[in-house]
């Protein structure tokens, strides 16, 4: 029994992971929860449409990349020459991240909704800035990814 207000997230055999289009790699919905530390609050149901639209989006702006790597031979995301940690393509981390950075902004916005008093204001209007922050991260993960600089220079 517990007192906490949200339920617990669900086990990972209530997740399965999801394929995406065979050159960019699959999600597994259970380690994106434990890594953007997700609660029960959010339903697989909600994860996976999430992360679905999340893989869209990203593979929607990795198209010319996953094109002009697929012209220089390479089968995979994971096949593109990157330099290893943990013993993986930094591309395949950086491509996690960006579709996690995505997921995470994403339910942060549509929950946005749920409690309209003033406490909930004040919170999601802290929340807004964080949703500003994991925009960003996907901007960055994409930029690494595709060997693009991250800076952006604006005149007034």
């Amino acid at each position: 029994m517990s007192f906490l207000g949200t339920d617990t997230a669900p086990t990972a055999a209530d997740e399965v992971s999801l394929t995406n289009d065979g050159w960019f790699p699959a999600i597994a919905l259970a380690e994106l929860r434990a890594a953007v530390r997700l609660d029960g609050t959010v339903t697989p149901a909600r994860l996976r449409h999430a992360a679905v639209n999340a893989m869209a989006s990203v593979n929607g702006e990795l198209a010319s990349y996953k094109e002009a790597q697929l012209q220089a031979g390479h089968a995979g995301l994971a096949d593109v020459p990157a330099p290893q940690v943990a013993g993986e393509s930094v591309q395949l981390q950086r491509y996690r991240r960006a579709v996690y950075a995505c997921v995470q902004a994403d339910l942060i916005e549509h929950y946005r909704d749920f409690d309209t008093t003033g406490a909930g204001d004040k919170a999601a209007d802290k929340l807004e800035l964080r949703v500003h922050d994991l925009r960003r991260d996907v901007r960055w993960a994409i930029s690494d990814l595709v060997g693009r600089r991250r800076t952006t220079v604006e005149l007034i």
